[in-house]
């Protein structure tokens, strides 16, 4: 078992690995934002993690960014890639955000607010 050292790390990607993520090219998601932030020379500043589904089919590929909060939707290989630059530089990628977090979830759309109740 792998013990990362994560202290100075800035960002967490949780990348889902549910079975519609992976049908929308999660795990080429995945793959995209590692050689990302290996070429960035960013591998202390971001962890990756791959979890199970998280929820959000219909958004699928979805990456959560932590500490912040933001869940993304949509990401592709290409977007995953930008991702990772839009991070270093401090900024989000706008157009896929679909939850910000600021005490509570927030929808960044009303497309945001859809979805299936919990039993």
């Amino acid at each position: 078992m792998t013990t990362w050292n994560l202290q100075g790390t800035v960002n967490h990607l949780l990348i889902c690995g549910g079975s519609s993520c992976k049908k929308h090219k999660g795990e080429e998601v995945a793959e995209a934002i590692e050689d990302e932030i290996e070429k960035q020379g960013a591998g202390r500043l971001i962890h990756t993690t791959v979890t199970r589904c998280n929820g959000r089919c219909s958004d699928s590929c979805v990456v959560i960014s932590y500490p912040e909060g933001v869940w993304y939707k949509e990401i592709t290989p290409k977007l995953g890639k930008a991702l990772v630059r839009r991070l270093l530089e401090g900024e989000r990628l706008e157009d896929n955000v679909v939850y910000t977090y600021e005490g509570q979830f927030l929808a960044a759309a009303e497309r945001g607010t859809k979805g299936k109740k919990k039993k």
